[in-house]
């Protein structure tokens, strides 16, 4: 295979939060910005986003043979994460899957939940959209996860405040994908 620098892809992604259910954007508007109405772009972002997608293949195994006839898929493990540069109580509320935001003359607060660990956590749909080969772009859509890693934020005279977050997809259903790719060809 030849390599050819149109293949090769290097630029930032941005990344934008909805709520689970979230209308996604069609196909075909995979060169447009997701609808404002269903989706809030997170903002800056610093030392890249990373998408991880981790899978387990079990070995199927009979006595008859030495070798392993076939593997199946037995879990699935996919995660975006990113340090998030605008360190708002807003993201913050995203990162720590939802809270309470108040706000008045003069200041805004933020409350995390405190309610019972067995309360039904908010969660939410990401899509990162990024580069493709060729410079279109590419979308990642997450269907279904939650920000479950620990979230960071340091103070320092010679550093950027930033929020370290790490959200993990979940199963969706039967017929529902937990996440999809897009890549633009035009």
């Amino acid at each position: 295979m030849a390599v050819t620098a149109t293949n090769l892809i290097m630029g930032p992604a941005d990344l934008y939060i909805g709520s689970f259910g979230a209308v996604e954007p069609l196909d075909t508007a995979v060169n447009t910005t997701p609808a404002a109405s269903s989706w809030t772009d997170l903002g800056g972002t610093q030392d890249g986003v990373k998408l991880s997608i981790d899978q387990t293949y079990t070995a199927l195994e009979v006595d008859q043979i030495v070798d392993e006839p076939g593997a199946r898929l037995t879990k699935r493990l996919f995660t975006v994460e990113t340090n998030l540069a605008e360190a708002t109580l807003e993201n913050l509320k995203y990162l720590l899957n939802d809270g309470t935001a108040a706000s008045g003359a003069g200041y805004k607060s933020f409350e995390p939940i405190y309610a019972s660990s067995a309360t039904q956590p908010t969660y939410r749909a990401i899509i990162l959209d990024g580069y493709a080969p060729q410079q279109f772009r590419r979308r990642f859509i997450v269907r279904k996860c939650l920000s479950n890693d620990k979230v960071e934020s340091t103070y320092k005279k010679d550093g950027q405040t930033l929020f370290t977050v790490k959200w993990q997809g979940f199963y969706v259903s039967a017929s529902i994908a937990p996440f999809k790719l897009v890549d633009a060809t035009s």
